[in-house]
Order: structure tokens, then C-alpha cells, then sequence
């Protein structure tokens, strides 16, 4: 369905889940952090939705924007991190885990209120396509995009989510060595996409997730 708009409309149509969907993500970090008592990221005025406080021009704006228009079948980006000191924690590796399982949960939470938002679209579709289309057609992008964030950040490559989380339940000096890998992270994804490792480890779960998630928004 997204492939039938031409490059503008689809544009169009991606530009506010995207930015919402990386943007909740940061954010849902930060709030996480300030209930297990890091108040850093509130303290810097992050734990807000304005995209404005969020935005970092490579990640937000210059990759998500190529992915789209090279049609690699995957669009993904990050905002600017949300400040988060571990030391303010009372069991910091363990609460730096749960704090960053908050942003994949975030993106689900979001792709079901996507799907909520094209079960209106398909709805009315009968009744006023003009108003049906834009509904459906943004649910799919929201759900997509929030989904491919979810399982991307779950990957356990520190920085990502799921090194976070792997580093917190592994035994305290296998974490350490563990961490390690933070400095190579970026590179590793980077050629994860560009072999074609990254369509091979998320293609699965990611045609199932959206089959629930389509479903769930009546198409």
C-alpha cells in the first residue's frame, strides 16, 4: 500500500510518526529514570514531547529521510539521548536495564495507538475515503516504524537498548567486558544494514508484529 504514493506523499506521510516515534522513545526513557529518582533529564527541560528538544539532525532527520527514499525496507533513526546518570540509582545496572526496555515498550505502546488510528480510517473508508486514507495510511506507517524501533533497539549491541538491558543481568564483571563493545555499536549495525544481517534478523518477527498489529487496525 505505502509503495503506491509517490515520494512526497510518502514523505508526508511518515514525517510525524517518525518523529513522534523516536521522540516518545527518548522521552519514556527520561521519565523512567526520574521514578527510579535521576531527575537529570527533567532538570534539563527532556521530558517533554516538543520533537523541537529532541531532534538530532543526522539521526532524525538525514537518515530516516535516506532510508526512505532509498527504499531499503527499513526506516529507523534515534533523537538526541536523554541524560541519564546511573549513579543516582539505588542498583544501577539493574535500573539502567529497566529504563531502557522503557523505550522499545514505548514504541509498542505507540504502533497500538497507530493501530487504533487506522481501525477509524478502515471504519469509515465506505463512507469518505478522503478522510479514510490519510488515517490508514499514516496508522501504517506509525505501526511500521515503531515496530522496526522496538526490534532494533532490542538488538543486544550496546548502545542499543538491548545491551543496556543485557549488561543488566549479567554478572557484574561480564558486564564490564560486555560494554566494551559500546564503542564499536554503531559500526556493527552499520553493516548489519548494509549486508543484509539486519533484514535477516528482524524480517521474521517483524512480518508477525505487523500482521498482529494490521489486524488489529482492521486491514
Amino acid at each position: 500500500m505505502m509503495d503506491e504514493l509517490t515520494l512526497i506523499q510518502r514523505i508526508a506521510v511518515w514525517i510525524l510518526p517518525v518523529i513522534f516515534a523516536i521522540t516518545v522513545h527518548e522521552v519514556a526513557h527520561g521519565w523512567v529514570a526520574k521514578k527510579f529518582g535521576d531527575n537529570t533529564a527533567s532538570n534539563l527541560g527532556r521530558l517533554t514531547l516538543n520533537p523541537i528538544k529532541h531532534i538530532d539532525l543526522v539521526g532524525t532527520i538525514i537518515i530516516p529521510a535516506l532510508l526512505l527514499i532509498s527504499f531499503t525496507g527499513y526506516i529507523f533513526g534515534w533523537a538526541k539521548p536523554v541524560p541519564v546518570i546511573p549513579q543516582n540509582f539505588k542498583r544501577p545496572r539493574q535500573t539502567m536495564a529497566i529504563v531502557a526496555l522503557a523505550g522499545p515498550i514505548s514504541n509498542l505502546l505507540m504502533a497500538v495507538a497507530w493501530a487504533i488510528i487506522m481501525r477509524l480510517g478502515t471504519m469509515v473508508f465506505n463512507s469518505s475515503e478522503t478522510i479514510a486514507l490519510p488515517l490508514i495510511y499514516s496508522g501504517v506507517a506509525g505501526i511500521s516504524i515503531n515496530l522496526v524501533l522496538a526490534l532494533i533497539n532490542l538488538i543486544p549491541i550496546p548502545p542499543l537498548d538491548g545491551g543496556r538491558i543485557i549488561a543488566g543481568v549479567l554478572p557484574e564483571k561480564l558486564a564490564f567486558y560486555y560494554n566494551y563493545l559500546e564503542r564499536f555499536g554503531f559500526i556493527i549495525l552499520l553493516a548489519l544494514l548494509l549486508t543484509g544481517g539486519l533484514n535477516f534478523l528482524l524480517a521474521t518477527p517483524m512480518f508477525i508484529l505487523q500482521q498482529w498489529f494490521f489486524a488489529l487496525g482492521g486491514l
